[in-house]
């Protein structure tokens, strides 16, 4: 069926459309809850035709040879197994996608930096694509920065791979609303629904509930597996993005109580000059200046925990 897609059949084609469009609903609800925007979609059938024009490519520079009836490549650089780029009786696989992607990100969006975000059990595959990228001249190593972000797994709370009640894995929709109910539970029982409308009730939902989420993936070492709790996540103390977010409210409504605009505030700032006298606030300051040195850390390696 792979085959007779790439080909180009009417029925198969029109098989394919419809599921394309109930995963990219599903995609896009995702988008608009977590507020990603501009999104720029480069499926893999984006890469058909490209695909066609790389394999003849390839050929005609003697990168691939026989195997068994496959067209294969061998990477180099160190990796010793090789891409299959045309399958026994045609049609292409993931290593042509993958390649040809890459050749269009470089050649066509003229990218200077590409990274793939994927778990780290693919990590031998995508050491395989660039490698193979740097043999067929794709990748120029001294303008070009090329790497695999790998991420482990999320477990849950008994130590294996997080999983839905029902036992199958966890889609990232049902995680959210999980997330907006226990974040409900947890803001009705500090009583907020007594003194927020229910428009403010939802955005403190969202804030605590994708908030918390995002600052639980984010605040772990991407390259090892991890364990999520919700109740951790939710919890108001400790390295939590519910604490920094309590911690942002107190200070707003002292601001807001004393009649304070954050204009005013930041005037204030630079009108006068900042004494330092306590050592707690030695030690924040200190933490403060070293934000130019995180940022460059960050765009190094890429771990967004340190």
């Amino acid at each position: 069926a792979v085959v007779d897609l790439q080909k180009g059949d009417p029925e198969i084609k029109s098989a394919w459309k419809t599921i394309y469009d109930i995963s990219m609903n599903a995609n896009n609800e995702v988008y608009r809850r977590l507020n990603i925007l501009e999104i720029i979609e480069r499926g893999e059938s984006f890469y058909q035709n490209m695909m066609e024009k790389v394999v003849v490519e390839l050929k005609e520079r003697d990168l691939l040879e026989q195997d068994d009836g496959r067209l294969i490549l061998w990477p180099g650089g160190g990796v010793d197994t090789p891409l299959t780029i045309e399958k026994t009786g045609g049609g292409f696989t993931y290593d042509t996608s993958d390649l040809t992607a890459l050749n269009q990100r470089i050649v066509d969006e003229k990218a200077d930096w590409i990274f793939y975000v994927v778990g780290s059990e693919q990590g031998h595959h995508f050491r395989q694509i660039i490698a193979a990228g740097i043999k067929c001249g794709f990748i120029e190593s001294t303008r070009h920065r090329v790497e695999h972000i790998s991420f482990g797994m999320v477990l849950g709370e008994d130590g294996k791979k997080l999983k839905s009640r029902s036992g199958e894995s966890i889609r990232l929709l049902e995680l959210l609303d999980e997330g907006m109910a226990r974040s409900l539970e947890k803001l009705k029982e500090k009583q907020r629904d007594k003194e927020l409308t229910k428009e403010e009730m939802r955005l403190a939902q969202e804030a605590t509930a994708y908030g918390g989420i995002k600052y639980a993936d984010l605040s772990h070492n991407r390259t090892r597996d991890y364990v999520f709790s919700f109740d951790r996540m939710l919890d108001d103390k400790g390295n939590t993005a519910i604490y920094l977010l309590y911690a942002y409210t107190r200070i707003k409504g002292i601001a807001r109580n004393a009649k304070i605009s954050d204009c005013a505030i930041r005037a204030a700032a630079e009108a006068n000059e900042i004494s330092l006298d306590h050592p707690s606030e030695w030690k924040l300051a200190k933490a403060l200046c070293r934000l130019p040195e995180i940022l460059l850390k960050l765009q190094n390696d890429l771990l967004s925990h340190s």
